[in-house]
């Protein structure tokens, strides 16, 4: 069923095409490419679960259709359902937003049969760079720096040989997928062929592929991603990178940019690298090239990419002034890029804070529950996207994300000043979030003068909680 919202403004380029676009997602980022739609005048259709039929996403929209029950499989991850709505209400387009079927290649080909187009990358790319494996012989290939490990997946003959060779600890990855799942740190040979037949089943679970691969473990890194655009001619750019060493358990926790680690010729050469790497597939849209940069060393090394729009493009706008997302949707109706290598550039610094409803104090288990106080913070230099609002009940089915602090500064020091400021007036009741965590962190001397590395959160909150 569907019901009307509202007719989109007046289009401010008349040469898109595009004129409807389903959005194919929920929460934040719902609302984030339904507003990017209606600042170029581009009618939004939402496909929601009934979980969400509350949501401000759903409130938002042009238009607004049902696609199934509160469990995901049943509705957000079933790709027959929403191509039926867009050809149903003759949608251009559709935007796949993060998660669910972002970098789903099979469907990405179906919008494209059905004459819908899809807002990411063409199927082959999604289907290169979706497999880890593939992904890292593809950058071996092009001469782009790899941490040591395997470019196949193992056995665990394989594993046991790999390992002796490069030495404990050694890391285990699900070739399929990302996200932590699939991935186990191994410090002892006697547990590797236990830990590895856990790892695959995880694997097989959560990606309906069990394959793993195997790389050299880097104790003092940090988790640096080039964020990249191209355009249908094959002209493409980087806008700089975004650093993500904040995390718990392969989750990311908080992100900036630029990263205050790494200096201007590593930074040129990683975005040399992963230009080099979209380049060769062809790549179309806008998607990020991550590495790890070994503090010991001085080195960086690919590890994944990621075929689609992250959480934390954010920052990268805060410091270039592009929209990614109509950037994203400009690209998918044919335009070239607006600017060349030589005119991005990238002033001041941002820093995103992620705020779940989870309860660091519980080892951030998530929690569900309605907004009774929902009061975002406010002023110069903070941005808070968010779907919530004060009643919003946040339902248990989905990923815990409520809202994106983004903070910006004219310096580090600054941007660091304000998000103490914001984070301090964030009031939130109902729910655990992880509100807190964040006002630990920033007064933490290490993050402040940046001495920290991908372990680090681990090790130092789980003293201090």
């Amino acid at each position: 069923m569907t019901s009307p919202r509202g007719s989109a403004v007046a289009p401010t380029d008349a040469h898109i095409p595009i004129r409807r676009v389903v959005v194919a997602n929920r929460g934040e980022i719902a609302v984030r490419i339904i507003r990017a739609c209606r600042d170029l005048g581009i009618e939004t259709i939402v496909t929601y679960s009934e979980a969400d039929a509350d949501s401000l996403a759903v409130r938002l929209a042009d238009r607004a259709v049902c696609i199934g029950p509160a469990a995901a499989a049943r509705s957000y991850l079933q790709p027959d359902s929403i191509l039926a709505a867009a050809t149903a209400l003759g949608a251009d387009a559709v935007h796949p937003g993060y998660g669910f079927l972002a970098e789903n290649a099979a469907f990405a080909a179906a919008c494209e049969e059905a004459g819908v187009r899809f807002v990411g990358p063409r199927p082959r790319a999604i289907e290169l760079m979706g497999n880890k494996v593939a992904a890292r012989r593809l950058a071996a290939s092009l001469g782009v720096p790899l941490i040591p490990g395997t470019t196949e997946p193992v056995t665990a003959e394989d594993a046991r040989r790999v390992a002796d060779e490069i030495g404990y600890p050694v890391l285990l990855k699900a070739a399929a997928g990302g996200g932590g799942r699939g991935m186990r740190l191994v410090h002892d040979p006697a547990q590797l062929e236990d830990v590895l037949a856990g790892a695959s089943s995880e694997a097989q679970a959560a990606f309906g592929d069990g394959s793993i691969y195997l790389e050299a473990y880097l104790p003092n890194a940090r988790h640096i991603e080039i964020q990249v655009a191209f355009d249908a001619d094959g002209n493409g750019i980087h806008l700089g990178e975004r650093d993500c060493t904040m995390q718990r358990r392969y989750q990311k926790l908080v992100e900036e940019a630029p990263s205050p680690a790494i200096e201007a010729a590593t930074r040129t050469a990683m975005g040399d690298a992963a230009l080099r790497l979209c380049r060769d597939v062809e790549y179309l849209g806008v998607g990020t090239v991550e590495f790890l940069f070994d503090q010991d060393t001085g080195r960086f090394h690919f590890i994944e990419m990621n075929t689609r729009l992250q959480v934390e493009h954010p920052v990268t706008e805060e410091v270039t002034g592009l929209d990614l997302v109509a950037l994203q949707l400009r690209i998918a109706a044919g335009e070239p890029l607006p600017v060349d290598q030589s005119a991005v550039t990238a002033t001041g610094h941002a820093v995103e804070f992620r705020i779940n409803a989870e309860d660091p104090g519980q080892d951030f288990r998530p929690t569900a529950g309605r907004l009774e106080r929902w009061m975002p913070p406010g002023g110069p230099g903070v941005r808070v996207d968010t779907h919530c609002f004060p009643g919003y009940a946040v339902p248990p089915y989905y990923d815990s994300l409520l809202a994106k602090l983004i903070v910006r500064g004219a310096t580090r020091e600054e941007a660091l000043a304000r998000s103490r400021r914001a984070l301090a007036e964030f009031e939130v009741a109902g729910v655990s979030t992880t509100v807190p965590f964040h006002r630990w962190l920033v007064e933490q001397p290490d993050f402040i003068t940046s001495r920290t590395n991908t372990a680090w959160v681990e090790q130092t909150w789980s003293r201090s909680a």
